[in-house]
């Protein structure tokens, strides 16, 4: 359910997308987006407010661990109904020791987009985008836009899509 948002296409409301994000999206086939109120932008009252499911709902959680004395960052796509891994799956695939959610302030910076809006379109070429598997059944997903107040509603199998995209098992066990 994508509830009762006004989605228009992407590519023709560009001043609702962050710039790394309005520069890549035009990459994705159906993308639409939709303004929200920039205080809801967190996953609970966003849904709650514009009646979205949770189910329909991906997070991007933006992790970073260290190797060899360089940080590896990385985004990794979340159904909001569960947990990832970080220190598990994640950790592994990225080859380090340690795995932690990156700081708001190095995140925010190395993206170009605001706190709250981080979406895996637009984001580092060097940065992998892990998605979990599950998201790629959804006919249609909602994410961040790059800025806390809009919303992409885009294809679940787009984000495989993605340059530097790989599809694992992501979440936790229960």
């Amino acid at each position: 359910m994508t509830g009762t948002l006004d989605w228009a296409p992407a590519g023709r409301r560009l001043e609702l997308l962050a710039a790394p994000v309005a520069a890549a999206v035009g990459g994705i086939e159906g993308a639409r987006v939709a303004p929200i109120d920039p205080e809801l932008a967190d996953t609970a009252a966003f849904c709650a407010h514009y009646g979205v499911g949770l189910d329909v709902s991906v997070n991007c959680v933006v992790v970073a661990g260290r190797r060899d004395g360089a940080v590896r960052y990385a985004a990794c796509m979340v159904p909001a109904t569960g947990r990832a891994d970080v220190n598990g799956v994640i950790r592994r695939h990225l080859d380090v020791r340690k795995v932690s959610f990156a700081p708001m302030d190095e995140a925010t910076s190395l993206t170009g987009m605001e706190y709250g809006g981080i979406t895996p379109v637009g984001l580092p070429a060097d940065w992998p985008v892990l998605v979990d598997a599950s998201v790629l059944d959804l006919p249609e997903i909602v994410i961040g836009s790059g800025l806390r107040r809009s919303k992409l509603l885009v294809p679940g199998k787009a984000l495989a899509g993605l340059p530097s995209a790989t599809v694992l098992e992501l979440l936790r066990p229960a």
